[in-house]
């Protein structure tokens, strides 16, 4: 049976993953199953949501000790669904600031071991981050800025600790391409390589 290929798209909210994540869905050959943050997010107990979209700054330090086993367990299924030959697209939002580092992008990288995957950078101004909530407000309850606090502190801390070490396969800014064109940039990637090295150098770094 041929293993899946894995492609994890990384970045704040915001940025436009989520399209991302359709237009592969819609576009590419095979099956691609979502495995993200929002699939994750709508079978973890209440009580312990935020789950693995918990916000950087360590504001609940009393969740944190679950964030890892969250993780643990999604990426145990991503990679199950891989080895039974499924494609995964999963957007997510690794950071390292919660009250104490948790490491946990260095040990997710370590369970994909000898799997295929991309590890996609999903970039995104500020600027544009913060149009963008303020457009989803109504419905999404997202931080938004204000005249008082244009830039709310945690649109700012995602903004920096999200794409922390930076070590991708790929870049994308959803502010100069639409989702269908970062598709087919990751796309591209795919079919013409060079291979995909990012998630064998973050679980080095675990090792080392």
């Amino acid at each position: 049976m041929r293993i899946g290929q894995i492609i994890i798209l990384n970045g704040a909210p915001r940025s436009g993953k989520s399209s991302i994540v359709q237009a592969i869905q819609e576009t590419f050959d095979g099956v691609w199953m979502n495995l993200g943050v929002d699939t994750v997010a709508q079978i973890t107990p209440p009580k312990f949501r935020p789950g693995i979209g918990l916000r950087p700054g360590g504001e609940r330090p009393d969740l944190e000790m679950h964030v890892p086993r969250f993780y643990a367990a999604l990426y145990e299924s991503i990679a199950a669904h891989s080895r039974s030959g499924l494609n995964v697209v999963a957007d997510l939002g690794h950071h390292n600031a919660y009250s104490k580092p948790l490491n946990i992008l260095a040990d997710c990288a370590g369970r994909l071991a000898g799997l295929p995957v991309l590890f996609v950078g999903i970039r995104c101004p500020i600027e544009v981050i913060l149009e963008r909530r303020a457009r989803s407000a109504a419905n999404k309850g997202y931080v938004t800025g204000s005249s008082d606090d244009p830039v709310p502190r945690p649109v700012r801390l995602w903004q920096e600790e999200v794409h922390r070490p930076g070590i991708y396969d790929l870049e994308v800014d959803t502010s100069l391409l639409s989702p269908q064109q970062c598709a087919e940039a990751i796309r591209r990637r795919l079919d013409h390589g060079p291979p995909a090295s990012a998630f064998r150098s973050l679980a080095q770094s675990q090792v080392g």
